[in-house]
């Protein structure tokens, strides 16, 4: 095996134990972090105030798709009645976290990495060490919190706007009972459902917002590294959260 081919998996597990430290480097500060709860509430809006829109017009446009495909798939089978049911589980357990997961890696998290990157390239980072101040504590965990804590509650609002528009297509343009697309969800639909939706979603939002200040941290200190640093949390942060839907998937289908 070749030098250059032995360089590859050892720069993986270099990375992969960097991001590890890093991780550890967080949580060491998140609790001193509350001490100035105004950043984070601050970063909440960032991440999740300002993805509102493009979530929620997202939501409403998949659940849409979903009453097209659902109601033309289930009318195969003389089963239009249940597409409130394959809607609603299509987005709790895996549409609505994995596309809002994407959509936030590609909003918030493009934003905080080129943002910490970029005060980074105008040495404000490092101004920050030399009055003592401790830059993890004080730019990238309320960053991280506010990822963090805004993935689950746009995950809420797309899988109910994507619900809408799953019943919105169904009831008005399909002409399926209101009732029974209501009330057969309702039956169907277990808390373990949504508990997996939750788990997941919160899962996304801790590998995105630890990828997003990470390569934000660690970003070459020009402009172009930070656009590099910008392009590696895309990529990253989308095949992270396939890997990892898969790896819960697996994990919900095998313990129920």
């Amino acid at each position: 095996m070749s030098a250059g081919a032995e360089s590859a998996p050892v720069a993986t597990l270099r990375r992969i134990g960097a991001v590890a430290v890093f991780l550890w480097r967080i949580v060491v500060q998140i609790v001193p972090a509350f001490a100035k709860p105004r950043l984070i509430v601050a970063q909440i809006y960032n991440a999740g105030g300002r993805s509102l829109v493009i979530i929620m017009m997202s939501g409403l446009f998949v659940g849409m798709v979903l009453g097209l495909q659902g109601f033309d798939l289930l009318q195969r089978f003389g089963s239009e009645d249940a597409l409130g049911v394959a809607a609603a589980l299509g987005l709790l357990k895996e549409l609505g976290p994995v596309v809002t997961a994407l959509l936030f890696a590609g909003r918030a998290g493009t934003s905080l990495t080129s943002e910490i990157g970029l005060m980074k390239a105008t040495d404000q980072l490092t101004a920050m060490q030399m009055m003592a101040v401790d830059p993890v504590r004080y730019v990238v965990v309320p960053r991280f919190l506010g990822g963090f804590v805004a993935m689950p509650l746009l995950n809420a609002i797309f899988c109910g706007v994507g619900l809408f528009g799953a019943q919105l297509i169904g009831v008005s343009l399909m002409g399926v009972d209101t009732g029974a697309f209501w009330s057969q969800t309702q039956g169907a639909v277990r808390l373990d459902d949504v508990v997996e939706g939750i788990i997941k979603s919160v899962a996304f939002g801790t590998a995105c917002s630890l990828i997003a200040v990470y390569e934000g941290y660690h970003a070459a200190p020009t402009a172009e590294g930070v656009g590099l640093a910008t392009t590696r949390t895309v990529v990253t942060c989308s095949v992270l959260i396939l890997l990892i839907d898969y790896m819960l998937t697996a994990a919900f289908l095998t313990t129920s």
